[in-house]
């Protein structure tokens, strides 16, 4: 999908607060209000604009643990991936999940309150699934940026 700079300036604004008004974004880019809501809605339908969540702070709701796991596997049939993924995704536990290239295969990154919860999720996520040949986790000391804006200049 081709966008041009109005388009960039709302995506923009709405990556900074989603909650935004109408009014606010159309005045912001020099268009009116249906103008302005044609184009939200055809991001939103083509699929540019996924969702509009509210983002949450991990360590005021007692989750601010967070390990990221690297996992490797001799296993890399069609069924196997299916059944890992299927697995994996249903984990709360597990904000982000990745198939990599490289040294592991797959990458997560898993937030929970603290180390004796990850080490629950460690035994449910190896208990899961057969076929897993090494599992290394590494924990975040302290975060230095976190963004879910995307660079759209």
């Amino acid at each position: 999908m081709k966008l041009d700079k109005t388009d960039r300036q709302l995506l923009s604004m709405l990556q900074k607060d989603g909650t935004i008004s109408l009014n606010e974004l159309a005045d912001a880019v020099n268009l009116t209000t249906t103008p302005c809501w044609k184009r939200l809605k055809r991001l939103e339908e083509s699929g540019v604009i996924r969702k509009r969540v509210a983002l949450l702070n991990s360590e005021l709701l007692d989750l601010s643990f967070t390990a990221f796991v690297m996992i490797k596997t001799s296993n890399h049939s069609h069924e196997w991936y299916s059944q890992f993924v299927e697995t994996v995704t249903q984990f709360t536990e597990v904000m982000e999940f990745y198939r990599m290239a490289g040294e592991y295969d797959y990458m997560m990154k898993v937030q929970v309150a603290d180390m004796k919860r990850f080490d629950e999720f460690y035994k449910k996520l190896v208990n899961s699934v057969d076929g897993i040949s090494d599992v290394t986790s590494t924990f975040a000391m302290e975060p230095l940026k976190y963004t879910t804006a995307l660079p759209l200049e």
